[in-house]
């Protein structure tokens, strides 16, 4: 069986648990839960399409795994010292790391998700994440718009000229992907964004769904996420931005899978 370190390196390209989780030797008990909230968002099996669902698994049961070691006070004392884990003692890989998930979090609310985008956008925060999807897309913008939180197509114009200008600053390389985009893909793009809203809307209709908390699943519907068995999943992946409590114990992130 591999060991987790082997685990680390093959799926995020390291075998240090902190590079890992994305966050300094020095972490609190606080940041270490939000980076794996974050981390987890971005690799949760449901959002892959079903050929890539094997090793997704995988990748985010070895997540899970980190983070349990890194959470527990004596087990990340003895990795710190010794730079070594003891993968007997570690969960196996049967356990439903879904479920431990999904305990970590309270239920999110319209309101709360409102709460996050008002502060999200346009921060520091959603500019790191659009750079970090424009360079893993390599400049696909459908691969932008899937990956960069509380974005819909309407964020399109918005993102090119924030990307337009870090080109010219040669922050970013000029993929040409995005700056030769034809218009009949940008086109195509819009039409399965509208068809997305129709869908949504609809959907609320059949539901018997308004602005309401009960509403939220046809709210994250709207945003343009993964639809139907997928929409419980990029919940509680957003619940990551809310701390929540639960008892204790969702680059490099391969996301190429998602372009389009």
């Amino acid at each position: 069986m591999t060991g987790l370190l082997d685990s680390c390196e093959g799926f995020f390209g390291s075998r240090d648990l902190y590079q890992v989780l994305g966050v300094e030797k020095t972490a609190t008990e606080k940041e270490l839960k939000k980076s794996y909230h974050r981390v987890s968002l971005k690799v949760h099996p449901d959002r892959v399409n079903p050929e890539e669902k094997s090793n997704a698994t995988q990748k985010f049961q070895t997540l899970g795994k980190v983070y349990a070691i890194l959470s527990d006070v004596d087990r990340r004392a003895v990795y710190d010292e010794s730079g070594e884990i003891d993968d007997e003692n570690i969960a196996p890989d049967d356990r439903d790391w879904d479920q431990y998930w999904r305990l970590l979090f309270r239920k999110i609310t319209i309101s709360d998700i409102k709460n996050f985008e008002a502060q999200y956008k346009e921060s520091e925060e959603e500019l790191n994440d659009l750079k970090e999807a424009y360079l893993d897309g390599e400049g696909n913008m459908g691969y932008i718009l899937q990956n960069v939180l509380c974005c819909t197509i309407e964020d399109e114009p918005r993102f090119t000229k924030i990307i337009q200008k870090w080109i010219q600053e040669e922050e970013v390389p000029d993929f040409n992907l995005f700056s030769k985009e034809t218009k009949r893909k940008k086109d195509a793009r819009k039409r399965k964004a509208a068809k997305e809203a129709e869908e949504a809307e609809e959907m609320k209709k059949q539901l018997g769904l308004g602005d309401t908390d009960d509403s939220l699943k046809a709210l994250i519907l709207q945003r343009g996420q993964q639809r139907a068995g997928e929409m419980d999943a990029f919940l509680d992946g957003l619940a990551a931005k809310y701390g929540g409590g639960g008892g204790k114990g969702k680059k490099k992130t391969n996301r190429k899978g998602g372009k389009k």
